[in-house]
Parts: structure tokens; sequence; C-alpha cells
């Protein structure tokens, strides 16, 4: 069974960067097809980052140009780099794999706020 642990988020003013960590283990899989989810207070949960078949990235509008998937098949961790962060970027952000959804980690929080 595949298991997802999420780290690196925090409270950060707007306009500054953050890198989530999302650390799989368990059944081998391909790192190439886990994305980016996050949930806002309130609010549904949402694909903010979607792996595509040809190993591109689709990003959610609100997202792009700011949020980039980066990976390390050796270690079986995907990050999210989110720079220029937004006070509307605040929730809780989870990696999963969009198209067979797997077991939700616990998801790490990010606030930015002045």
């Amino acid at each position: 069974q595949v298991q997802f642990v999420e780290s690196g988020g925090g409270l950060v003013q707007p306009g500054r960067s953050l890198r989530l960590s999302c650390a799989a283990s368990g059944s081998i899989f391909n790192i190439y097809a886990i994305g980016w989810y996050r949930q806002a207070p309130g609010k549904q949960r949402e694909l903010v980052a979607r792996p595509t078949g040809d190993d591109t990235i689709d990003y959610t509008e609100s997202v792009k140009g700011r949020f980039t998937i980066l990976r390390d098949t050796a270690k079986n961790t995907v990050y999210l780099v989110m720079n220029s962060l937004k006070p509307e970027d605040t929730a809780v952000y989870y990696c999963n794999t969009p198209l067979s959804l797997k077991v939700w980690g616990q998801g790490t929080q990010v606030t930015v706020s002045s």
C-alpha cells in the first residue's frame, strides 16, 4: 500500500516562497504520477498540479507561473516549489495520484499572511 507524507508547510508572508515535500513509500509505483492538491478552509479539495500522460504538468490557472513540481526519483520524493505566494494560497496541501487515488496523507498546512 502506498503512503504519502507531506511536509514543508508553514507561515510565510505574501510574496515569499516555500518548498513542500511529498515522500512516497510502500508499493512500487511511478512518482511521475504524483500530483498536488490543496484544501482551503470551507472549500473543496482542488487539484493544483496534475501530471499528464506526456510527462508534463497541468497547473490550475491560479498557480500557473508560480508553482512548479520537481521530482527526486532516488528519494521517491516529489516537491512543490511555490513562489510569489498569495494569501489565497492558504490551505492544507496534499499529494496523491490523480488517476488512481490512494489513501490521503495528513497534509501540510501553508498559511500566507502578513
